[in-house]
């Protein structure tokens, strides 16, 4: 029960902290009347699957790679929390993300393009989800699959929420980007020590 605990907790944490400036892509999504909210909760799980199959499909080079040469990959959650620390100094705003789309499309070509924004939106995620995953078992992924589901749904929610109460999204938006490169470091730093390649590093370093 304990390690399904740390499991859940681990995998909100990682959902979360990737899909930080999601929220306000869908925020605008949510605030544009062209678009219906089961088209933007279609094309969101759609794209956030495809981003978690492609990072699950390069996980499984784990299986003929050692874990600890896999587990260097922990490097790139690193370099984006520091490119995110960066760019939050220089006040830079990389979180805009913005599509445009015929207005005569049908449901399908809108949801289509939530699905693109979405993934679009998440490229860092596949850098950070393959190590994670390459540390996990089948059941381990079941369980982070469903959770992901869960956080999606109630990330659409939130965003929703925050259409018809904007004066949250100001606030929310700088404590967001302000804890994020935090955590994506934070995350790296677990990916190598659990992977052994702070070990591997030191005996080869010797």
């Amino acid at each position: 029960m304990n390690s399904l605990l740390a499991l859940t907790v681990w995998a909100v944490v990682l959902f979360a902290s990737t899909n930080v400036d999601d929220v306000f892509v869908l925020v605008g999504f949510f605030a544009d009347p062209k678009l219906r909210a089961r088209e933007i909760v279609l094309g969101q799980y759609a794209g956030f699957t495809a981003l978690f199959c492609v990072s699950l499909a390069a996980s499984l080079l784990s299986m003929v790679i050692p874990r600890a040469y896999f587990g260097l990959l922990g490097v790139v959650p690193i370099l984006i929390g520091g490119k995110k620390m960066h760019d939050l100094y220089r006040k830079r705003d990389g979180t805009n993300v913005e599509a445009e789309y015929r207005s005569n499309a049908g449901g399908s070509g809108r949801a289509a393009t939530v699905a693109m924004v979405t993934m679009a939106n998440g490229g860092d995620n596949i850098g950070i989800y393959t190590p994670s995953f390459a540390l996990r078992s089948a059941y381990e992924i079941a369980v982070i699959a469903l959770i992901f589901a869960v956080m999606t749904a109630l990330w659409c929610f939130a965003a929703h929420a925050m259409v018809n109460h904007p004066r949250l999204g100001s606030p929310i938006r700088r404590f967001g980007r302000r804890l994020a490169p935090i955590v994506f470091i934070g995350l790296g730093v677990v990916i190598l020590y659990q992977s052994g390649s702070f070990g591997m590093l030191m005996h080869s370093g010797r």
